[in-house]
């Protein structure tokens, strides 16, 4: 399996990342456990989480997802097989509680909390969740310079930034001599184009950003289970898909369900291959919930997609 640098920060992943957000949520321990054995002992290597996962379910206040990840990396004894990814900034109490933003203060506060639900004694990716404009990135790189130094990050990367953010802190890390963003998690699918390829990819390209997507299979969309609106009730993520039912959007099941058949593949695992095969995409991030779902999904990073299959997909997701 190739694996592909994570921008200049010394780390390499293979070409798909396993999304952490379903850990202590739609996964309970047993399965999270056996999710990330599978995803481990099949030469995948990147796990992204954030501290935030799942405060949005009853009765979570969040660090759900990375104390599981903590639970496993104890019990299987895997810690030097994989890159734990994971994110600081999102509200992880309620407004004017201070704990969000990308404040010195809060970063430090907030690491340390990571840290101690991950029993690890360092973050590969330590990522901006959020853009925070009402602090100097002068202080948030500063901050991020810090942990680096203690050894307690190896690399930072950045989430759900414009383009003119990201080239600022980019700008601000090379004018001070502080460590850059190496890496961009974005928004991207065959469903979801526009808002990365206009002006992100560019600048990552140019940049030598790694670009670790969210969203990949569009909450679900591109596996090709939801055709109708009657189909929408098969998940909680339904209601999320509803947008993509339109002329567009089955145009582009009809392009997947079209390669799939050629290649002896599934929807799913050719709308991957299409963004492994996008110039600057270093992995996409996918969840699963069961240890079958994501050997489907893992066939993805062994797909190889002709040039003309590529061309089609893009054309019929124009």
């Amino acid at each position: 399996m190739h694996f592909r640098p994570l921008g200049r920060s010394g780390l390499a992943t293979a070409p798909l990342a396993f999304g952490g957000n379903v850990f202590g949520w739609t996964a309970d321990k047993a399965t999270s456990f056996d999710l990330l054995d599978a995803f481990v002992d099949g030469g995948f290597n990147l796990v992204d989480t954030a501290d935030i996962y799942s405060r949005w379910a009853p009765g979570h206040s969040g660090g759900e997802s990375e104390a599981l990840i903590g639970q496993w990396l104890a019990a299987s004894g895997k810690r030097h097989r994989v890159l734990i990814a994971t994110k600081v900034g999102k509200p992880m109490g309620d407004e004017g509680s201070g704990r969000a933003g990308l404040s010195r203060r809060w970063i430090r506060q907030a690491v340390e909390d990571s840290l101690r639900r991950l029993q690890t004694d360092h973050i590969d990716l330590y990522q901006s969740h959020d853009d925070d404009a009402a602090t100097p990135l002068e202080e948030t790189l500063s901050a991020f310079a810090e942990l680096m130094q203690e050894g307690k990050v190896r690399a930072i990367g950045a989430s759900n930034h414009s383009a003119a953010r990201l080239a600022d802190a980019l700008a601000t890390s090379a004018r001070l001599g502080l460590p850059r963003y190496e890496t961009l998690q974005p928004l991207f699918n065959l469903a979801d184009r526009a808002p990365f390829e206009a002006e992100l990819q560019p600048l990552c390209l140019a940049e030598g950003l790694g670009v670790i997507n969210f969203f990949g299979l569009a909450r679900g969309f591109l596996s090709g289970k939801y055709r109708s609106e009657a189909d929408l009730g098969q998940s909680p993520r339904g209601g999320g898909v509803k947008g993509y039912l339109n002329e567009r959007g089955l145009r582009i099941l009809a392009a997947l369900d079209s390669v799939a058949e050629e290649l002896g593949a599934t929807p799913a695992q050719v709308a991957l291959a299409w963004q492994i095969a996008q110039p600057g995409i270093t992995a996409p991030i996918v969840s699963a919930t069961s240890v079958a779902q994501w050997q489907e999904l893992a066939g993805a990073a062994r797909l190889a997609l002709t040039a003309g299959q590529v061309d089609r997909l893009t054309l019929a997701s124009a």
